[in-house]
């Protein structure tokens, strides 16, 4: 009898102990392809190209999806933009941005779900709780991918927001800088809603912010969730 009961219960634990390390392996795996380029800007390869809030962008490249947050001009840079657009190029953004653009643009409000060559990405709310900068009425978002079977979660210009409590990613790369964004403290508070496998810091040592907020981003999760500093590049 007992042996009957302990047996599949070992199985069980053993399998979600595996899935768990898989899944950290995964995340692991992937932040080798996440490729930090100053501010909010992501270079993320790994079969398709995706660059995230183009801007101050060094050189040209072809990418294969762009997503923008939003229409500020240090996360829609129409000029950044063409440095890495070819003519097969998806952009995915919110219609105020979309509208300094042109090209193959797939307009997106929060919530809105689509897949642009068999990459799934969901739109979700980005917004401030405290100051007016990025009010949650301008529609404007962060994104969810999904990419080699790890969710990626760019969270855009954002405060800790209640609907981060709902997210799942694997991945979450977060403001930390404070003035326009959250601080290192509420993105610390920010990531255990989350709870990510990795949490990478972001909107810091350009316009605002410094790498201390980066470390004390990465020093208020030590022995939570692992942070990588990603180098700049």
């Amino acid at each position: 009898m007992c042996k009957k009961i302990i047996t599949p219960l070992f199985i069980f634990l053993l399998l979600t102990a595996y899935s768990a390390l898989a899944g950290e392996k995964g995340a692991i795996d992937m932040i080798e392809n996440i490729h930090w380029l100053g501010h909010d800007t992501f270079k993320i390869s790994g079969g398709k190209v995706i660059y995230t809030d183009p801007f101050n962008i060094q050189k040209e490249d072809a990418a294969d999806l762009i997503l923008i947050t939003h229409e500020h001009y240090d996360h829609c840079s129409p000029v950044d933009v063409k440095k890495i657009q070819k003519t097969d190029t998806v952009i995915v953004a919110p219609p105020d941005c979309a509208a300094k653009l042109s090209g193959n643009i797939k307009t997106v409000a929060p919530g809105d779900k689509l897949t642009v060559g068999g990459i799934e990405i969901e739109a979700v709310p980005s917004y401030n709780t405290n100051k007016q900068f990025h009010t949650k009425s301008r529609n404007w978002v962060g994104y969810i991918i999904t990419l080699n079977g790890q969710r990626i979660y760019l969270a855009g210009d954002t405060d800790f927001i209640p609907e981060m409590r709902t997210f799942k990613a694997d991945i979450a790369l977060l403001p930390v800088s404070g003035t326009y964004v959250m601080t290192a403290e509420e993105a610390v508070e920010a990531a255990l809603a989350i709870n990510p496998k990795i949490a990478v810091p972001m909107h810091y040592n350009s316009i605002v912010g410094t790498k201390k907020d980066a470390k004390k981003f990465a020093d208020g999760l030590k022995g939570r969730i692992e942070v990588k500093i990603l180098k700049e590049e």
